[in-house]
């Protein structure tokens, strides 16, 4: 029986080895496989990860896409930030519907389904904004996509799945998936913007909605990975679970959709069209160069975490001022690595709140409430566009992240995740993953 941090870890003997057999020689050549070569030598592991990263990828598009195509047709920020608004409000009533449909019926039973109705959501969104159509079908169309999957939740629960067995993997896989995260929020504004800004605005919705269905059928073919269906009924409320950890969530999102929004129409005022794309990358670049480092030392506690995101969001509002892109771009890169550290630290806690069997609806209330949160800052940052300016608007992050922090100080049961105790059961001479 040893303890690792605060792991308690109780070795049984082994049934098959005998007691007197000597330990088998460690192999001297060459080095041991790192952790990700180790994740990714589990058999079905690469198909469906494939799969998850094409349909990750547009994610990170159709934000800007959207507001792209809308105030490149409409001429008016306000309009379109108050149409992706409601489109991720209507996410945030709708994804917790379909993770407890992927949870109750299987993630391929629902998935593919729930991203047609998206699929032709999006597309709809075309024809209304080339035609000319009345603004409201542009709210109604945008807010069918609210049905898009949480591909992000069904990958990790995969991963809960296969390695329910070995939290060191787990933790190594849930790092790349936060990883995955940051790397499509950065490739996909980049690609968003080249194809709205030099091919046609509406070229980053169409490419979106077409990556999404191919990722989503790649995704789902993959049977051999997919969690079963319990068929035990589930006990305890997500709801209830991550009650404590949702506003801080809602917060984070507020200061996502309001930087994406205000970095737009910033650089759109300073004439870089197509070139926007590659400085929005740089905050995710931050982010993600930052969580494959904090997946390699030990985890701070979520207030620390969200006490050096506070600080870093007043980085681009000064910027900004100064009216320099290259100082804005500095600040935006300095900003993402404050970023993953939160979202890491505060996802784990996700997942250990979570009632067994619910992993995917649990995820999705929490990425529900980062996207009700983007709906907001992206209202109230287009807003304050329109009346005082791209510089102003960079304001509206810089508060929502203070108040990140007054939740997170004040919170009396946010805690670090690790705090909470597990007991791992191995067999003799072999070692906790």
């Amino acid at each position: 029986m040893t303890v690792t941090g605060s792991t308690l870890v109780i070795t049984a003997p082994s049934p098959a080895a005998a007691p007197t057999a000597p330990a088998a020689p460690r192999r001297a050549v060459g080095r041991s496989p790192g952790p990700y070569r180790r994740l990714f030598a589990l058999p079905g592991t690469r198909g469906f990860t494939a799969g998850n990263l094409i349909a990750r990828l547009p994610m990170g598009m159709f934000g800007i896409s959207a507001v792209m195509m809308i105030a490149g047709q409409r001429g008016s920020y306000a309009l379109a930030g108050a149409v992706t608004a409601t489109g991720l409000a209507a996410t945030a009533v709708v994804a917790p519907w379909t993770a407890r449909l992927i949870d109750r019926h299987g993630q391929a039973r629902i998935a593919v389904p729930a991203t047609l109705i998206a699929v032709l959501g999006s597309l709809a969104l075309i024809a209304c904004v080339r035609s000319g159509a009345p603004a409201w079908t542009l709210f109604a169309s945008y807010a069918a996509t609210a049905t898009t999957p949480n591909i992000g939740g069904m990958s990790r629960a995969r991963w809960t799945h296969l390695l329910r067995d070995s939290p060191a993997a787990h933790h190594t896989a849930m790092s790349f998936e936060q990883a995955a995260d940051e790397l499509c929020f950065m490739l996909g504004p980049v690609l968003a913007a080249v194809l709205c800004s030099a091919v046609f605005p509406e070229a980053g919705t169409l490419v979106g909605a077409a990556l999404l269905l191919i990722g989503m059928l790649v995704f789902t073919s993959c049977r051999a990975t997919q969690p079963p269906v319990a068929a035990a009924p589930r006990k305890g409320s997500p709801l209830r679970a991550l009650g404590p950890l949702l506003p801080l969530f809602l917060a984070t999102g507020v200061v996502f959709g309001s930087m994406e929004v205000a970095s737009i129409a910033y650089l759109d005022l300073h004439g870089l069209g197509a070139a926007s794309g590659l400085v929005l990358a740089l905050q995710a670049a931050g982010s993600c160069a930052a969580g494959l480092l904090y997946g390699t030392v030990r985890a701070r506690s979520l207030k620390a975490c969200v006490c050096a995101l506070a600080a870093s969001m007043a980085l681009p509002w000064a910027a900004a001022a100064t009216g320099s892109v290259t100082a804005l771009a500095g600040a935006l890169l300095l900003a993402g690595m404050a970023t993953a550290p939160t979202m890491v630290t505060a996802m784990s806690q996700v997942h250990a709140r979570t009632p067994e069997g619910r992993l995917n609806e649990g995820m999705t209330l929490a990425v529900t409430a980062i996207f009700t949160g983007i709906a907001v800052g992206a209202a109230s940052s287009g807003r304050v566009v329109e009346d005082a300016g791209p510089a102003a608007a960079y304001a509206v992050p810089a508060a929502a992240a203070l108040i990140a922090l007054a939740i997170a100080l004040t919170g009396r049961s946010i805690r670090r995740p690790s705090d909470r105790p597990r007991v791992v059961r191995t067999t003799a001479g072999q070692n906790p993953q």
